[in-house]
């Protein structure tokens, strides 16, 4: 078990979860660290399988940059802070096995633009809210999370989300085709797995090709967020 999320393999689907919801599943430095050590481990997996991202928090799935801690840093370090965060959702966009998010509470800022890179997202329905606030924060996207955010289905719904920092809940997330759906807690995470099981019968490499086809504008970004550009 890591400090801030555990892997574990449930059949032929690996399970991510996030542990760190006291303090929101947010991103600091080490927690992206850890994101990419996990994603190295996961991408070495041998064999057809998938992965499933969820948290062990019924309130929140990931809510972002912890901006109390980053409050701290010196205004210098944010570009790279920023750059860490894109090598992040660079490497999850691109995993090579079906993603699936299985949102267990509040997915805001860079939480949701994570579950964005995943290629499915199952949202619990009676409480949680999915949000874009970054137009409130003050802090753009970079080109990158823009890519990702463009990816969810409804162009329509994302302009609205990213302008105006709308919170939308399980229902009508679902409605908007942000998430692919919307189950009473109780059933959230065994349907996400149902769905995750169907994935991982599909050739990994079949479906890493075509997944990666589909994402060539994430791919034409990626010696630029490696280098840091």
């Amino acid at each position: 078990m890591g400090s801030y999320m555990d892997l574990r393999k449930e059949g032929s689907v690996l399970v991510l979860t996030l542990t760190n919801g006291d303090e929101a599943n947010t991103f600091t430095e080490e927690v992206l660290k850890e994101y990419l050590e996990v994603f190295d481990e996961i991408e070495a997996t041998p064999g057809n399988a998938s992965l499933v991202i969820t948290s062990n928090s019924p309130k929140y799935w990931c809510t972002g940059i912890n901006l109390d801690w980053l409050k701290e840093k010196p205004k210098e370090y944010f570009l790279e802070f920023a750059s860490l965060m894109d090598k992040v959702y660079l490497k999850a966009t691109l995993l090579n096995l079906p993603t699936v998010g299985c949102l267990t509470g509040h997915t805001f800022a860079g939480g949701a633009i994570l579950a964005a890179a995943l290629d499915f997202r199952f949202m619990r329905e009676d409480r949680g809210w999915f949000c874009f606030p970054e137009v409130d924060l003050q802090i753009p996207f970079s080109m990158l999370m823009q890519e990702i955010v463009e990816m969810l289905p409804n162009p329509h719904a994302v302009r609205e989300l990213i302008l105006t920092g709308k919170r939308i809940g399980g229902h009508e997330a679902a409605e908007l085709k942000i998430v692919d759906g919307a189950y009473p807690p109780d059933e959230l995470f065994e349907k996400t797995m149902e769905f995750a099981r169907m994935l991982a019968e599909k050739d990994r490499g079949t479906y890493t090709r075509i997944k990666h086809t589909w994402r060539r504008n994430i791919l034409r970004l990626k010696d630029a967020v490696l280098k840091g550009v």
